[in-house]
């Protein structure tokens, strides 16, 4: 398990340090995590899980406008090389259950071979592949935030 800690900068960018306090990309997480692409985040209302979300996607390489799917429950996103096509970005917080995700067709973009980024994946939790990678982020009482994964 690897445990990294979210801090904002004096220019509210979001910076990931890892153990030793160095800062390193968010790409790290896919990096240490490869070849899984379905992850699934976790934490409270609130804990950052859209803006690292959003974080890591721009650096795939994406100029897709990021923002939360909170109504359209998934986002399709397209990514430069090497991450070269979409990655999607559900947020299941509003399904009111399983089937709803089976009705949209979760099911074809959790199994699709393009990363997955899952807030609120409980939702969903029965649909997820075995090797889903759960990374769960908490806020500290400093205002930065731990992520787990």
């Amino acid at each position: 398990m690897s445990t990294y800690t979210i801090k904002l900068d004096e220019k509210s960018n979001l910076l990931l340090l890892n153990e030793k306090n160095e800062t390193v990309s968010a790409l790290e997480i896919l990096k240490t995590n490869e070849p899984h692409r379905v992850f699934a985040f976790d934490g409270p209302m609130g804990a950052g899980k859209t803006t690292f979300i959003k974080k890591l996607v721009e650096e795939m390489g994406s100029v897709d406008i990021v923002n939360s799917p909170t109504f359209a429950i998934v986002n399709v996103y397209d990514v430069e090389q090497p991450y070269r096509g979409e990655v999607y970005h559900f947020d299941c917080y509003r399904l009111k259950d399983i089937r709803e995700a089976i009705d949209f067709g979760a099911e074809e973009y959790l199994y699709s071979g393009n990363y997955c980024f899952i807030e609120w994946p409980e939702m969903i939790e029965a649909l997820l592949p075995d090797d889903t990678v759960w990374i769960k982020i908490v806020p500290q009482p400093n205002g930065d935030r731990k992520l787990t994964c």
